[in-house]
């Protein structure tokens, strides 16, 4: 009955049993659907929906994260978790583990949840040992973290002299920085400070000043 009537309606009906999807033309009045079509569209929508919300997802969490840029020019990418005088403690994305850097090293930090720009410290430039008066003596371990160790250097006062302990321990730090420039080292990590007086240091009774420290650089 039912092909009885298409035919009066002159409804030309085709069928294709391939692969997932059944094809079935259907004619009204110059009107045509393919019931492939109908039900991929849909589907083709919600993969397209689906990878847009990715996008939208990973976008807002990069938003997130925390950019400390070095005076190296590296990038380092986590959350900062607070600022103290020297150093700077900060999570990389995705851990724990609490990590510290000394502030000499870095040169900004972008926070991702404002977008706010920091500056942290500003670049030190040492090439010749002309330099000498930029060079940063520091004393704790912790503020030279991010910088690149360099060669140990010293600064000594001459054997025999007749100065004070204060101008003799000034020409020693003078010479140590000196020796800090010479080689590119913008700051010195102080390992040894100590003066010799008297019979520690010659017969006539002087006093020498000698320093000694490891050079650092971005």
């Amino acid at each position: 009955m039912l092909n009885s009537y298409l035919a009066k309606k002159q409804i030309p009906t085709s069928f294709d049993c391939g692969d997932f999807f059944i094809k079935k033309n259907l004619s009204f009045s110059n009107y045509s659907v393919s019931f492939e079509e109908k039900f991929k569209t849909p589907i083709k929508m919600k993969k397209v929906i689906l990878v847009f919300a990715m996008l939208i997802a990973g976008t807002l969490a990069n938003a997130q994260v925390d950019v400390i840029t070095k005076h190296s020019g590296e990038v380092v990418k986590g959350k900062v978790i607070r600022v103290e005088e020297y150093t700077i403690v900060y999570k990389y994305d995705g851990e724990d583990a609490e990590n510290s850097i000394g502030k000499y090293a870095i040169e900004k930090i972008v926070y991702g949840k404002s977008g706010r720009v920091e500056e942290v410290t500003e670049k030190i430039v040492v090439s010749s040992e002309a330099d000498w008066e930029k060079v940063v003596i520091l004393e704790d371990k912790a503020y030279i973290a991010g910088l690149k160790k360099g060669e140990e250097v010293r600064g000594k006062t001459g054997l025999i002299n007749f100065q004070t302990g204060n101008t003799g321990d000034k020409k020693a730090e003078k010479k140590l920085k000196m020796a800090a420039a010479a080689i590119g080292c913008p700051f010195i990590l102080l390992t040894s400070d100590k003066t010799t007086v008297g019979a520690n240091s010659n017969a006539i009774g002087g006093s020498q000043a000698i320093k000694k420290g490891i050079g650092y650089k971005y």
